[in-house]
């Protein structure tokens, strides 16, 4: 079965989304930075799981709610939490 075109808009958003938060995180310019990659991972997550849901794939929906819930924590580490002196 074919993809529509809603799974495949999903699809490549979470592609770009993930792409451009794995290279702001891996350049490792600050906290605040890294914390803002968390959260792009985060809604590359959302657009993954919808489009697996979507295209009924079980196993990338599994892995990216486990994904998802891992940058959250991302996002609490980098931007919420207070930094340990």
């Amino acid at each position: 079965m074919e993809d529509s075109f809603l799974v495949i808009t999903l699809k490549w958003f979470a592609t770009a989304a993930t792409t451009v938060a794995a290279l702001i995180v891996a350049l490792d310019i600050g906290r605040r930075w890294t914390g803002w990659g968390f959260v792009i991972f985060t809604i590359g997550s959302v657009a993954w799981v919808a489009g697996a849901v979507l295209a009924v794939d079980w196993a990338l929906t599994t892995t990216n709610a486990v994904l998802f819930a891992i940058n959250i924590f991302g996002v609490y580490r980098y931007l919420i939490r207070k930094k340990h002196v």
